[in-house]
């Protein structure tokens, strides 16, 4: 059985998740230490010393200067481990700078969890002799009442690509089209009004983060294309055909 975490470092301890997560592992009983940007060498320098588990809980952009501080004082088997929103090049990263085990995560939801979600967290090993470790920190996440399930980099990113990237693209360029009728605000339906209600929150305070991530997702203009090749289905009139792969979501939505 793979050996509990006791001691955990977080940098970012002070932003949305990285509080959160903070709040979780010392519910469970846990020693949590913070590291924000004014921290000092020092600081750093204790905080990794017998430390089982260094989280980075930072943004993409972020990171690389973040291991470049934090590496110099990681040492095996202190496991490295981030909860950003894309994998791959957060992973190639960690590994580059850390011959110790890597794992990448994200949990899939935000600082608050909407009534009736469940909240769930992919989990990857950098390599494959991290499988351990990555089994001890689904064991963390799991205790903190989160339900976790395995991944790759790659895996992942190709499907956020979807969930996060196209969503966001698709959606500016759907209503940035929009915008361009004359008069359009009043033939305003409940069922668009839904839509935009949706998207309020993503287009008027999360842009920047998501403009951030699906930047930094290898796979999103692989995605675009292909989300092009379905447009033009359309234009073409299949739509029948298209609404039946859609229909897919409801169809399946045990399985999500």
């Amino acid at each position: 059985m793979a050996t509990a975490i006791e001691h955990i470092t977080i940098v970012g301890a002070g932003g949305q998740m990285g509080g959160r997560f903070s709040a979780d592992f010392a519910g469970l009983g846990l020693s949590v230490t913070g590291l924000g940007r004014r921290s000092s060498d020092e600081d750093v320098r204790a905080a990794l010393t017998g430390c089982d588990l260094l989280l980075l809980s930072v943004p993409v952009t972020a990171m690389n200067a973040v291991l470049e501080r934090m590496a110099p004082h990681l040492k095996e088997p202190t496991i490295l481990c981030d909860v950003g929103s894309v994998k791959v090049l957060p992973v190639k990263a960690m590994l580059a700078r850390y011959s110790g085990p890597v794992v990448g995560t994200h949990p899939l939801f935000g600082a608050v969890i909407p009534e009736g979600f469940t909240p769930r967290v992919a989990v990857m090993p950098g390599r494959d002799r991290d499988a351990d470790a990555a089994d001890r920190v689904a064991d963390l996440f799991t205790r903190c009442g989160y339900e976790c399930f395995a991944s790759t980099p790659e895996a992942h990113d190709r499907a956020m690509a979807y969930i996060q990237g196209l969503n966001y693209t698709s959606t500016v360029a759907f209503l940035a089209a929009a915008r361009d009728v004359e008069g359009i605000g009043n033939f305003v339906t409940p069922s668009f009004r839904r839509r935009l209600d949706a998207a309020a929150k993503m287009l008027t305070q999360d842009t920047e983060l998501f403009e951030i991530i699906s930047e930094a997702n290898p796979f999103l203009q692989e995605v675009s294309r292909k989300f092009m090749s379905y447009l033009s289905l359309a234009a073409g009139g299949d739509l029948d055909l298209l609404a039946d792969r859609a229909q897919w979501w409801w169809r399946n939505e045990k399985s999500y």
